[in-house]
């Protein structure tokens, strides 16, 4: 009897800006984005690369990728009201933030 064994690869990377063995075309893509962050204000160009073998097809990847980034949505949003609430202690109960000196 033949045992048949499943085998696959994924690789994904985020980058934000050239790696050092950069092409200087990747320098120059990368040189642009920046540009255009400054220009737009407020955001944060990042670039994705993956390999996934065997295929999947790029809608599948574009599911994957949107499912992460509400994920992400959801982890921002919970900081930022974990921060509000912190702000709001601080402002009204200030005295349990102070640093306490040592004499």
């Amino acid at each position: 009897m033949k045992v048949y064994k499943p085998e696959w690869q994924c690789t994904f990377s985020v980058n934000e800006g050239a790696v050092e063995s950069a092409t200087w075309k990747e320098r120059i893509a990368w040189r642009l984005r920046q540009i255009a962050d400054r220009l737009e204000g407020g955001g944060r160009t990042v670039k994705i690369d993956y390999n996934v073998s065997p295929h999947v097809s790029r809608d599948e990847v574009d599911t994957c990728l949107g499912k992460g980034f509400e994920v992400t949505q959801r982890l921002l949003t919970q900081l930022a009201r974990q921060q509000a609430c912190e702000d709001v202690m601080r402002h009204v109960k200030a005295e349990l933030y102070e640093e306490q000196h040592q004499h």
